[in-house]
């Protein structure tokens, strides 16, 4: 573990609002092919992650890098379109450095999008799943964004995540579906990390369903968990891009690209439900 964590997210904080004259309160990560959502940001100011002190980059296709400042529906907002995950190579808190950067910026609400393998029997690819709750299988063998000496300033030692995903705000989502007529492709369910690259084996599928997961990925949680310790309040969506292989005899192969794919079919509907969401938003997270 690095000490230097803390004052990295510090010198990038102040690189950023030194930068520019938003103030965001609203933060929003972009998985998988979803990064059309900066697009729809008002008066964008963009900065490459190659450009902001100590910022991971992105190395994966379909992630653009890039950080948007600007407001969406009137609420002065940040998105990163592209995230950084465990088989990058990172350490795990360089993951999770952009969320301490947010905090130090204002942000008090995070909303984070992913792609992820749907287990669930009853999902359909092109389905949008409200995540509900998360199964941290890095976190059973340590590999924890936390791990290491606690940083006081952020958030407690020991930090509760049975609340981690937001009651009102998935409420709020359910609220925004029905009006837009989307409450047919949403669901509500249990997102699984696991580290990646490799997708997950046959027998791993079955046994993530036995477990309880809904939903497979590769991101999202570690995010979550630095978030909330810091007192963010959080909102994620997956986008199920591919239905997990769940009997030997199917000939179904998961790939990147049929992932990218379904995130082009579906994108609108879900920058069009994350803009109305938030609309909505109470500006104060502690309401």
């Amino acid at each position: 573990y690095d000490q230097g964590y803390a004052y990295e997210c510090k010198t990038t904080a102040d690189w950023l609002l030194s930068n520019t004259q938003v103030r965001p309160t609203v933060g929003i990560v972009c998985g998988s092919g979803l990064g059309g959502l900066a697009e729809m940001i008002k008066d964008p100011q963009i900065f490459k992650y190659s450009d902001i002190p100590n910022f991971p980059r992105s190395t994966v296709h379909g992630h653009a890098g890039r950080l948007v400042f600007g407001t969406l529906k009137g609420k002065p907002c940040v998105c990163m379109q592209g995230r950084f995950h465990l088989y990058e190579g990172y350490p795990i808190q360089k993951i999770t450095l952009p969320m301490r950067v947010f905090k130090l910026m204002g942000v008090e609400t995070m909303i984070m999008t992913n792609a992820a393998g749907g287990l669930n029997q009853d999902y359909k690819v092109g389905d949008i799943m409200i995540i509900k709750d998360h199964i941290n299988m890095p976190g059973f063998s340590g590999v924890n964004p936390l791990s290491g000496p606690n940083d006081d300033r952020f958030g407690l030692r020991f930090p509760c995540m049975s609340d981690a995903y937001d009651r009102k705000l998935r409420k709020l989502a359910h609220d925004v579906a029905a009006e837009l007529g989307y409450s047919d492709f949403l669901r509500e369910g249990v997102y699984c990390v696991l580290g990646g690259p490799s997708f997950e084996t046959i027998a791993e599928c079955r046994m993530l369903h036995r477990i309880g997961a809904d939903a497979v990925g590769m991101s999202t949680v570690h995010e979550v968990i630095v978030a909330r310790h810091a007192g963010m309040r959080c909102f994620a969506l997956s986008l199920i891009s591919n239905r997990a292989v769940m009997d030997y005899d199917s000939e179904e192969k998961a790939n990147h690209e049929e992932v990218l794919e379904t995130g082009k079919l579906r994108a609108e509907q879900m920058e069009k439900l994350v803009s109305t969401i938030v609309a909505q938003l109470e500006h104060n997270a502690h309401n």
